[in-house]
């Protein structure tokens, strides 16, 4: 399954290329990487476009997932032959379909319905053979070293990976929307401890597995990122503001902190609620807010 990606690849070191996914790496897409050895080639978060393209530039021998959600596993079946690894904490959405919906923590038609999407649009194919690999953990590819780094809060797992010049950050993508935390499987806190981990890596290359693609220079990342890192606080300041009245989690659901009114798929739903939660819990252990009645709450 080797490819001629043509323009879309872009090699940012005699090792490392990016995939440039379907406009510019934009969700359901997204930017992969290939990385090659002197004794071994793999790829890291195979995109839809991957699958589309029927493969890569290179013969691989190993898939590395930075977590387990539907955008980033897209490929994995396309591999049949290549080992696949992922974070030992992100293990059963790669290895499952039930493991996969236990991460996002949907339930009933959501479900259902985001099942459907995950097989017709992202290709999904279990792979029960996926290992794990802890934080710091080595891929040494023959001269070329992968190393993870863990990177919590968007789901269990989320790494990202150092290779020589380049890091991959995969969902902390620095987009204007802000850091994603809305699944089961998400943290708040684990998040932004992995935004000030993040912040203090040093490269020549960093890339997002969205929209934003290859970033050049650590001053410009380092203010990506700060920018990125200061969604969570406006949207704590618009949540507090909203419980100026008293107000339930399925309220505050229905006005969506996360996503614009038109917005409309499975998991939208699901999302808020979670973001609400973590951020309510957040004001109760900080005083900010009370529950003055159950399950009804007001800023303090």
């Amino acid at each position: 399954m080797h490819v001629d990606w043509g323009d879309a690849e872009r090699k940012l070191s005699a090792n490392v290329s990016v995939l440039v996914g379907e406009s510019n790496g934009a969700y359901p897409s997204g930017n992969s990487l290939v990385v090659r050895g002197s004794s071994e080639a793999v790829v890291i978060d195979p995109s839809v476009t991957v699958v589309e393209m029927g493969g890569v530039p290179a013969s691989i021998d190993a898939v590395i997932n930075s977590h387990s959600h539907e955008d980033h596993v897209a490929g994995n079946g396309l591999f049949a032959d290549a080992r696949v690894h992922v974070h030992d904490a992100d293990l059963p959405g790669v290895r499952s379909m039930d493991g996969l919906m236990a991460v996002y923590g949907l339930e009933g038609d959501a479900r259902a319905s985001f099942e459907r999407t995950v097989l017709d649009e992202f290709h999904y194919t279990p792979r029960p053979d996926a290992t794990g690999f802890g934080d710091g953990h080595v891929f040494d590819l023959g001269g070329v070293r992968v190393e993870a780094v863990h990177l919590p809060g968007h789901t269990r797992g989320h790494s990202g990976f150092r290779i020589g010049e380049v890091f991959f950050l995969s969902d902390i993508d620095l987009t204007g929307f802000g850091p994603y935390y809305g699944d089961v499987w998400s943290d708040l806190e684990d998040f932004e401890a992995s935004l000030a981990r993040v912040r203090e890596e040093e490269a020549d290359f960093y890339v997002t597995f969205h929209h934003k693609g290859i970033i050049e220079g650590r001053a410009t990342f380092v203010e990506m990122v700060d920018a990125f890192a200061a969604v969570i606080g406006r949207r704590h300041s618009a949540m507090l503001d909203f419980l100026a009245e008293p107000h339930t989690l399925d309220e505050m659901r229905a006005h969506r902190f996360i996503y614009r009114p038109h917005v409309e798929m499975a998991f939208v739903e699901s999302v808020e609620l979670r973001s609400a939660t973590l951020h309510v819990e957040r004001m109760l252990r900080r005083g900010e807010a009370v529950e003055v009645a159950p399950g009804r709450f007001r800023r303090a």
